[in-house]
């Protein structure tokens, strides 16, 4: 059975989430403090963290801070309504979404099995048939679900991954953000969400901004993203 960890200090909280969640196929444990919830999450038991950001003592920040230096388990946090940079703080550390509090358990369950399907490289694989994808510097291998530059592992999140992916198998060509959001979120671009351009913005810093003198990841304002290829007119 797919096992989620809950980190989150309100108790009523996580008796609601294992309510709604148990009946979805997944089972559910929970933590109400950080450090014990830190030495779960790192115990590779788990196929997904729900992280709420203000905990007692360490906060989710730094919470995901120390899970992400040798663990790449999906973190879905929640963060409060309202505070945006809760949630680009949150993605630039790492957390594959978010989903401001209060919420309908409902949007949350649609949040967790969206990350679910992300993260499954053979489903993946039987869609695209498509294993492995070879550019520039960068290997990407679904088998393996990893990315190589220049021979050397680079630690990605599975959101990135994901980006990554459809970003190189239509190297040349524009992604939406629509598109980038559906395919690579499995949900709908929100009003003011921020998030692939995070996610854009994570993958620049560990795979360089620029390939062969062109901008590898090129912004098309107002409208999404490409991966360039070379000699291609921008």
């Amino acid at each position: 059975m797919k096992t989620i960890l809950v980190i989150d200090d309100d108790k009523e909280l996580c008796e609601l989430l294992v309510e709604f969640l148990q009946p979805e196929g997944f089972r559910v444990e929970t933590v109400n403090e950080p450090h014990g919830g830190l030495r779960q999450a790192l115990s590779g038991e788990y196929c997904l963290v729900v992280l709420d950001v203000m905990l007692p003592g360490m906060t989710g920040f730094e919470l995901l801070r120390n899970l992400r230096i040798s663990s790449q388990v999906p973190v879905l946090m929640l963060t409060a309504r309202g505070e945006d940079i809760d949630r680009i703080i949150g993605l630039e550390m790492g957390a594959d979404d978010y989903l401001p509090k209060p919420f309908n358990p409902r949007e949350l369950v649609a949040r967790i099995q969206a990350i679910w399907r992300r993260v499954q490289p053979e489903e993946k694989q039987q869609l695209e048939n498509t294993s492995r994808i070879e550019l520039d510097d960068i290997v990407l291998d679904f088998g393996s679900r990893s990315v190589k530059q220049n021979n050397n592992t680079i630690k990605v999140t599975a959101v990135e991954f994901s980006l990554l992916y459809e970003l190189l198998r239509k190297a040349g060509q524009v992604l939406t953000r629509e598109e980038l959001t559906q395919r690579v979120l499995n949900r709908k671009l929100e009003i003011f969400d921020r998030s692939i351009d995070v996610h854009v913005s994570s993958l620049r810093k560990k795979l360089g901004h620029n390939i062969d003198n062109r901008e590898r990841i090129k912004t098309i304002r107002s409208v999404g993203y490409l991966y360039t290829q070379a000699h291609q007119d921008l």
